[in-house]
């Protein structure tokens, strides 16, 4: 986070889903050693245990927002445990791996498709492998029987695992449209992001986050979604890349195009595809938002207003700044009302 706002950097960068091989250490072998000093020549067994192999720790980094660095580690590994020696040394334990990262992080088995870890918050950590046990020296095998054991225990191997990490954006609040309705224009204005805007479809090809500032003691983070076509809860457009991103988010902004006709229509095909997607997200609270207002005619604002579309609704422009101090105001309420009830 830099000056109030997120920044994902260049497409290249946003990484939302990578596969890894993941590797503990081994544990180090115990010693074969008899003490061997000045004056004792037959001293007993000194033979040390063998150190513990390193585990392997995946940790969530706050200021994360991609998984790019993880995509180059296909396969990441931690130390192995060191040999134990004599004098009843034991060997240095394998020194831990560490993969940051962002918030949001769901850690999947790939073999079994099995969820294993779900990181939300920064500090929170997930270990898929831990290292092996360290073998026990001769040492430890001196009985009374025998007292000069031969023998000593190799180290226990590692863990492999092969998995798959997704990531799913945390925010208060997530904008959807159709491709070009005005949402990464929105994002700018309600917040200090600066998302590439253009007058084209698939303008944003990774989510955008932005910092909501509301009345100076409150803020609220939202997220402008690439946007979804008819057939995206199928993979068509960027659909199931970016759909998962919705599932974190409080409550939802699906945005309108006064302009282009048939408001009722945009809004069924954003709901058909979140419905596709996971029933769940239409139970999240929405306001719906007639963007481009400077653009519209009273017809085409009436058209809106009139539509049977089930939630609050509020038009807006970018352009000049109408009603964006009254949709600040909904999605402060909207909010609150959604923490009252939790």
């Amino acid at each position: 986070m830099k000056n109030g706002h997120f920044n994902f950097g260049t497409v290249m960068r946003f990484i939302d889903e990578v596969k890894i091989t993941v590797r503990s250490g081994k544990g180090g072998p115990g010693a074969v050693s008899f003490r061997r000093e000045k004056y004792i020549p037959k001293g007993g067994p000194d033979g040390g245990d063998g150190g513990d192999g390193g585990s392997l720790r995946i940790v969530v980094k706050r200021d994360l927002r991609t998984l790019y660095d993880v995509i180059a580690k296909h396969t990441i590994k931690a130390e192995n445990g060191h040999s134990g020696t004599g004098r009843n040394k034991k060997g240095r334990d394998g020194k831990d791996s560490v993969v940051y990262v962002p918030p949001g992080t769901v850690i999947t088995d790939a073999s079994t498709g099995r969820e294993l870890a779900d990181l939300t918050r920064a500090g929170e950590y997930f270990i898929p492998v831990r290292g092996g046990k360290g073998g026990l020296g001769n040492a430890q095998f001196k009985t009374a029987v025998n007292r000069a054991p031969r023998y000593a225990q190799a180290g226990l191997p590692g863990e492999d695992r092969d998995l798959i990490l997704q990531m799913k954006v945390i925010a208060d609040v997530g904008i959807v449209g159709l491709p070009n309705a005005g949402k990464s224009t929105l994002l700018s204005v309600l917040t200090n992001a600066r998302p590439k805007i253009a007058d084209y479809p698939f303008t944003t090809l990774a989510p955008n986050l932005g910092v909501m500032r509301y009345k100076s003691d409150r803020q609220y983070i939202i997220a402008d979604i690439p946007g979804l076509i008819e057939g995206a809860s199928r993979g068509l457009g960027l659909g199931l890349r970016f759909l998962r991103h919705i599932e974190r988010t409080t409550v939802l902004l699906f945005l309108i195009d006064l302009i282009s006709g048939n408001p009722f229509g945009q809004h069924e095909i954003l709901m058909n595809e979140l419905e596709q997607y996971s029933g769940a997200l239409l139970k999240k609270p929405g306001i719906v938002v007639g963007s481009k207002l400077d653009s519209a005619d009273t017809e085409q604002v009436e058209r809106f207003m009139y539509a049977d579309m089930g939630d609050e609704k509020i038009v807006v422009s970018s352009y000049t700044r109408s009603g964006i101090d009254a949709l600040k105001d909904g999605i402060a309420s909207l909010l609150e009302r959604v923490d009252e009830k939790k």
